[in-house]
C-alpha cells in the first residue's frame, strides 16, 4: 500500500533509503511496465474498453438521478413536499449502497463483465416501468429496485479496470469512467428538464430509459472479455473475512469516509438546486433549470484529468484542492445572483469529480486482494453519502433555505479536510525523523 496509491497517508521506509542501489531505476520500471500484458493507452482494446465503460457510466448516472431535476414537477403532480419527493433520489442511491457489496461478491464469482451486463439489463427494464408509477410510494419502490440493480456497475467496473489496465494508466482509466458518470448525470438532467417542460416528468424519465437501453447494448458489444480475472469464492465466511480486512485498513477507511463526504455535498446541492431556482429572485422555467446541469461537463474534464493532477500535487494535494474548490463553490452559491450561483455550481462540480476520481482510484490500487469488495465498500459509503446529502440537504432547505443546504455541504467539506490532515499527521508520526513535506502535500 504505497502512499502514492492511497492518498490517505504517507509511509516512509527507512530501510529503502539506506541503499540507493536497492531502488529500481526508471529504466527497469519502464521495462517491467512495457512487458505487462494488461491494457494501456494506445494498446489493443484500450479505446473500446474506455468507451464501453464510459457508456456504462453514462447509463448509470442518467438512470440513478433521472428524477433529481424533476423534483419540483413531481412535488406538484403528486402533491408532496420537497423532502418527500427527494426520496425518489435517496431510494435509488440507498438501494445501490445496500446492494453494492453483495453484487461485488457475485462479480468475484461470475466475472465483472457478466455482472455489469446483468445489472444494466435489469436497471433499464425498471427504467421503462418508472413512468407508469401511480403514486409516490410506488415510484420510490421502483427507484429502490433500480438502484439495487445498478449496484453491480460501480464496484465491478473499478475491479475490472484494476485487473485489466496497467497501474500507470489506472487513474486515467477510472477518471474516464467517472467522466461517463458526469456526462450521464448532465445529459439525464438536461434532457429531462426540456422534455418535462413540454410533456411532463413521466415522459421525461421514459426518454432517459430509452437512452440507457442504447448505452447498455453498446456497452455489451464493445467491452473486451476479461483476460486477467480469477474467479473467487461465494462463501459468506470468505466474503466477511475480506470485508473485515478492508475495514481494518486505516488507509481504506479514510478513503471511504472521504468519498461519502464528497458525495454528501454533491447529493445535497443537486437535489435542492431545482427548488431554489424556481423561487424568487430567479423563477426559472423547468427547461432552463435542466440546462443548469450542463455544468457537469466541468466534472467530465476534472475527472478525466485527475491522473495529471495527482502527478503534480500527489494524492493528498489533489484532495485538498478538490475540497477547497468545492468549499469556494458553496460560498459563491449563496449570492442572490444567477451568474455567481452558476460559477459556484461549476466549482462544486469540478471539486467533487476531481476528489471522487482520486479517492476511488486510490482504493483500487490500495487493495491487494478482494478488489471488488474494496471498491464495493467505497461505493457503498459513497452512495450512503448521496442518500444522506439528498435527505439532509432537502430538510436543511426546508428549515433554512439555500443557506441551510450550503451549510451542510461546508460541514462535509471540513470533514474531508480533517480526515486528509489526520492521515498526513499519522504518516509523519510513523515516519519519525524521515522528512515529510508539510501538510501532507507529498506524494
Amino acid at each position: 500500500m504505497t502512499p502514492a496509491d492511497t492518498g490517505a497517508s504517507t509511509a516512509v521506509d527507512a530501510a529503502s533509503a539506506a541503499s540507493v542501489e536497492s531502488t529500481p531505476s526508471v529504466e527497469s520500471t519502464d521495462a517491467v511496465e512495457s512487458s505487462d500484458p494488461r491494457m494501456a493507452p494506445g494498446g489493443p482494446g484500450y479505446r473500446r474498453m474506455s468507451f464501453a465503460l464510459f457508456l456504462a457510466g453514462v447509463a448509470t448516472f442518467a438512470l440513478l438521478y433521472s428524477t433529481q431535476a424533476l423534483l419540483p414537477l413531481i412535488s406538484g403532480d403528486l402533491g408532496v413536499t420537497a423532502s418527500d419527493a427527494s426520496w425518489t433520489v435517496a431510494a435509488a442511491t440507498g438501494g445501490l449502497a445496500v446492494f453494492v457489496l453483495p453484487m461485488s461478491a457475485l462479480s468475484e464469482r461470475f466475472g465483472r463483465r457478466t455482472v455489469m451486463t446483468a445489472s444494466l439489463a435489469v436497471a433499464v427494464t425498471v427504467g421503462l416501468l418508472v413512468p407508469f408509477a401511480p403514486s409516490l410510494p410506488a415510484l420510490v419502490a421502483l427507484r429502490a429496485v433500480q438502484g439495487a440493480a445498478l449496484a453491480g456497475l460501480p464496484a465491478s467496473a473499478t475491479a475490472y479496470l484494476a485487473e485489466e489496465v496497467r497501474p500507470r494508466a489506472l487513474v486515467t482509466a477510472i477518471g474516464l469512467f467517472v467522466a461517463g458518470n458526469s456526462v450521464g448525470g448532465m445529459s439525464g438532467r438536461v434532457i429531462t428538464g426540456w422534455v418535462a417542460q413540454e410533456w411532463g416528468w413521466r415522459v421525461a424519465v421514459g426518454v432517459i430509459g430509452l437512452v440507457a437501453v442504447a448505452c447498455a447494448v453498446a456497452f455489451r458489444l464493445l467491452l473486451p472479455a476479461p483476460k486477467h480475472f480469477t474467479a473467487g469464492s461465494l462463501r459468506p465466511r470468505v466474503l466477511l473475512r475480506t470485508v473485515r480486512d478492508h475495514l481494518a485498513d486505516p488507509l481504506l477507511r479514510r478513503l471511504y469516509a472521504i468519498g461519502a463526504l464528497f458525495m454528501t455535498v454533491f447529493g445535497g446541492v443537486y437535489t435542492v438546486i431545482g427548488y431554489r431556482l424556481t423561487q424568487a429572485p430567479f423563477s426559472l422555467p423547468q427547461g432552463l433549470i435542466g440546462s443548469i446541469f450542463l455544468v457537469y461537463l466541468v466534472g467530465t474534464v476534472s475527472a478525466s484529468t485527475a491522473g495529471r493532477l495527482v502527478g503534480r500535487l500527489g494524492r493528498r494535494g489533489a484532495l485538498y484542492l478538490g475540497a477547497g474548490t468545492t468549499a469556494a463553490g458553496l460560498l459563491l452559491s449563496l449570492a442572490p445572483s444567477l451568474p455567481l450561483v452558476l460559477l459556484g455550481l461549476v466549482l462544486i462540480t469540478a471539486g467533487f469529480f476531481a476528489g471522487h476520481a482520486v479517492a476511488s482510484s486510490a482504493v483500487g490500487k490500495t487493495a491487494r486482494h478482494g478488489r471488488a469488495q474494496a471498491s464495493a465498500l467505497y461505493q457503498s459509503a459513497y452512495y450512503v453519502g448521496s442518500s444522506a446529502g439528498s435527505t439532509l440537504g432537502a430538510v436543511a432547505f426546508h428549515w433554512g433555505g439555500w443557506a441551510g443546504t450550503a451549510g451542510v455541504g461546508v460541514l462535509a467539506v471540513l470533514g474531508v479536510v480533517m480526515i486528509t490532515v489526520s492521515g498526513s499527521l499519522a504518516a509523519r508520526r510513523r515516519a519519525g525523523a524521515a522528512p515529510v513535506k508539510a501538510l501532507g502535500l507529498s506524494r
